[in-house]
């Protein structure tokens, strides 16, 4: 009986110094393991049942917003926002409040919570852009640089929340200290302030939207605007290449935007032709008699006649001198043959103003304008119509006694000086060919 008192005294000691400890640290171990357990659990309930069942609806649904909110990952971050909340509400419930463990595990899963609420954020934002792009109403609404101004606010409260939370203290204790900082806030965050102000400017006047031609030589940019963000706008110039302008440049400096051209439905054709003045001058009998078969002159060539002779009948000049009474000029009829064949041209827009003006002489001829609208505003048919028009007028030009003005090239000054023409030249060598 003493030798059994002896090793109780002996024993209960010992049990009564180590036993608590190590069953702490049992059940501090079976805690975390039933945390992980369930997180085990729960994610692959989230992530393999119900977001898969949930993407088999969004690939085989047509609705524009449950596709959105698949594809910018919003449910996927959302079932990690649970998981966050639910290690957080676990390491509560299984841990003891006096165990190491429970700050630094709530700690990190706060932390988990703040981040995933922001992505979760993100997504949302993303997803209604996505969504909004399908609205016509707000096509002109600057919504990318909203939503990239709501991201950078949202990001700087998180990590305010963040950072509070690694050091312990209070969020409203930082915010405090962000008074005195607010002229080094204002330049880091120079560009995107400026950015929003420009962007609301923009929508509110209805100045730019994405796909607008946009001209802005300062830039280097002539092209189609692909994205209007917080700070840059980015231009897809013609030559595929892609421009960056500041959002606040739009406001601050000019720049053109076609986009009243491609709605009007016409796009502008002025281009000169130069004629030499010295291939101007009045039209015989056998000229006009030449040119009233032209369909298009006839009209106007009986009609402008019939004028001539009755002005000349009344005032009785002396026609023997060509400085007498009035006469039709070969220049003048060209341009009535150029308006008629734009009126009767199917692919120049006849409600638009259309005209044919003669300008000033300059040292190279007199220049003669084409102005009026093609009907197409594309760039390709644009071109095509001009040239068609264009390669007419400069083969119908000798027809009326005209020639187009050209400055004398070297192979003209090397014929001269050798005593002969370029055209004596050309049928020389084309008479030499057939006479071998």
């Amino acid at each position: 009986m003493n030798e059994t008192s002896d090793l109780e005294n002996l024993v209960m000691p010992v049990l009564d110094k180590y036993v608590p400890q190590y069953s702490d640290l049992l059940y501090t171990a079976a805690a975390l393991l039933l945390i992980a357990i369930l997180s085990a659990v729960i994610h692959f309930l989230l992530h393999k049942v119900i977001l898969a069942w949930v993407e088999s609806r969004a690939k085989s649904d047509r609705r524009v917003w449950r596709k959105a909110f698949f594809a910018r990952k919003l449910y996927s971050r959302i079932a990690l926002l649970l998981q966050g909340i639910i290690i957080y509400t676990q390491a509560g419930l299984w841990l003891e409040s006096s165990s190491g463990l429970l700050p630094l595990i709530q700690s990190v899963a706060h932390i988990w919570i703040l981040s995933y609420s922001l992505l979760v954020l993100f997504s949302l934002l993303d997803s209604l852009l996505d969504i909004f792009q399908y609205k016509p109403s707000m096509i002109n609404f600057p919504l990318r640089g909203i939503f990239q101004s709501i991201k950078l606010m949202a990001s700087i409260f998180i990590g305010l929340l963040v950072i509070s939370t690694l050091i312990g203290k209070s969020p409203l204790i930082l915010l405090s200290g962000l008074g005195a900082m607010t002229a080094v806030l204002m330049l880091v965050f120079k560009d995107p302030i400026l950015g929003l102000v420009a962007g609301i400017q923009l929508s509110a006047n209805n100045m730019l939207t994405v796909g607008d031609w946009l001209e802005m030589p300062k830039y280097g940019a002539n092209g189609a605007v692909i994205d209007i963000g917080l700070t840059t706008v980015k231009v897809q110039n013609w030559d595929n290449t892609i421009t960056t302008i500041p959002t606040y440049a739009l406001i601050s400096d000019s720049f053109i935007n076609w986009r009243g051209m491609s709605e009007s439905g016409g796009r502008r054709l002025m281009r000169n032709i130069l004629i030499d003045s010295s291939s101007v001058r009045f039209l015989e009998e056998a000229d006009i008699e030449r040119l009233r078969r032209t369909q298009m002159l006839a009209p106007y060539l009986d009609k402008k006649m019939a004028e001539l002779a009755e002005y000349n009948d009344q005032m009785q000049p002396d026609l023997t001198s060509l400085a007498n009474g009035r006469r039709l000029t070969n220049l003048g009829t060209f341009r009535v043959y150029l308006e008629t064949l734009l009126q009767n041209h199917p692919d120049i827009h006849q409600r638009m103003l259309l005209l044919v003006r003669q300008l000033e002489q300059t040292p190279n001829g007199i220049p003669v304008q084409v102005y009026a609208f093609t009907k197409s505003t594309g760039w390709v048919n644009y071109e095509a119509t001009q040239g068609d028009i264009f390669d007419h007028i400069f083969a119908v030009l000798p027809e009326f006694g005209l020639r187009a003005h050209e400055s004398p090239t070297g192979y003209d000054m090397r014929m001269l000086a050798g005593g002969h023409s370029a055209a004596d030249s050309t049928a020389q060598n084309i008479y030499t060919k057939h006479t071998k």
